[in-house]
């Protein structure tokens, strides 16, 4: 098969909507798009439109109590009902990180059915590569939403996967905050290795992932986490990320690689504090499609994630990592179009860059740079004494 790749994408996606002031703005899937579209880079034959996930498809992931509590917030009465927001409190709902709104369920499934779209575009052959920005819901639990996930499209895709294919799964992420969702999901499960690259929990969200979660009963060793200091940049973390990755697929020989690309560890993310560019983001989806080619039959599932820099940040860096999927590749110096900048700048308050690449004049050096690297080789080191096959 040639090297195909899928756009899954619906306009409403934008009805994830936790309301103006949260940072979670759905406004990034749109300003992605118009960039992705300004510059075209995707055609009709590669878009693929999603359908919401059925009950069916939310239980692989979800408690039916839960999804059942998460229905009930249909309209506006039921959103400033007391009696329904104590009781969905208790599933992590009504809360500033994921307060309710009218029509969340819908809304939600919708972003899983993207990522389910993209799992049966590869299982069926239809193509190697698929891209659901929307998905990447990392956080979301059994039965609680958390750190604005409401449902969790990647947990609920990896099942389907297994149920259909009996595929074994490589899971990598790269979102600032810890992937704790879907490790938890396979924590005990030898055919699912997840690896998670992320600023340390003890400074930031959710406060998991330190290196000693390895996994339990037959899953031991199959989960992988390297917690990264802050300020990490994009030398050290790349490096972290070649020390660990072949290795643990070479032992691992996954049928798919399934990756979340949330670009919330760029040095103007106002979330966290690593201080990647958009040039890690370049590399990391070029690292990412040649190890799916040398380890996973080339079979490569990517998602969105967090990024909260909604302007200057999140549309090149998502436009940066379709570019990549579809082989169409971007220059260092490649302008922003016109259009696109004439668009979206009045909604931006500082100057949106003009080019895909952060010019490295625009971040200044860090002092403890050396020290911080030296860290995370540590911790790599860490990592590689406890999993022996690393």
């Amino acid at each position: 098969m040639t090297d195909t790749a899928k756009f899954i994408y619906s306009d409403a996606y934008s009805q994830y909507d936790f309301g103006a002031t949260h940072p979670f703005n759905p406004v990034r899937l749109r300003a992605t798009k118009s960039l992705i579209d300004a510059l075209h880079l995707v055609s009709d034959d590669q878009l693929v439109l999603p359908a919401p996930a059925t009950i069916d498809d939310l239980v692989r992931a979800h408690h039916r109590s839960y999804i059942d509590m998460v229905q009930h917030f249909t309209n506006l009465e039921d959103v400033s009902n007391p009696t329904l927001l104590k009781r969905a409190a208790a599933y992590g709902l009504g809360t500033e990180d994921d307060p309710v709104f009218p029509g969340m369920h819908d809304a939600a499934r919708l972003a899983v059915g993207g990522t389910l779209a993209a799992a049966q575009v590869i299982a069926q052959g239809e193509a190697m590569h698929a891209l659901n920005l929307a998905g990447g819901l990392h956080h979301a639990k059994a039965a609680q939403a958390s750190g604005f996930c409401i449902y969790n499209d990647l947990t609920v895709a990896i099942h389907w996967l297994r149920e259909k294919t009996q595929w074994r799964i490589a899971y990598i992420d790269t979102d600032a905050h810890h992937g704790d969702g879907v490790q938890q999901a396979f924590y005990d499960d030898p055919h699912v290795l997840t690896i998670s690259f992320h600023e340390t929990g003890q400074y930031l969200f959710p406060g998991t992932g330190s290196v000693e979660e390895t996994g339990t009963g037959a899953g031991q060793g199959y989960a992988l986490n390297v917690p990264l200091r802050p300020y990490t940049d994009n030398q050290s973390w790349l490096e972290c990320l070649e020390r660990i990755v072949p290795a643990a697929l070479q032992h691992f020989q996954p049928d798919i690689i399934i990756s979340q690309h949330g670009c919330d560890g760029h040095y103007w993310d106002p979330l966290t504090d690593l201080f990647a560019t958009t040039d890690f983001y370049a590399k990391v989806p070029a690292l990412v499609h040649q190890w799916a080619h040398t380890y996973a039959h080339g079979r490569w599932l990517a998602t969105g994630g967090g990024g909260y820099e909604i302007w200057r940040v999140v549309p090149r860096a998502w436009t940066l990592l379709w570019a990549e999927m579809s082989d169409q590749s971007l220059d260092v110096n490649t302008p922003l179009p016109q259009s696109w900048l004439d668009t979206w700048q009045p909604l931006s308050s500082p100057p949106l860059p003009t080019t895909f690449f952060d010019p490295p004049e625009s971040f200044p050096p860090v002092a403890q740079s050396f020290a911080i690297t030296q860290q995370n080789r540590e911790t790599v080191d860490r990592l590689k004494r406890l999993i022996p096959w690393l």
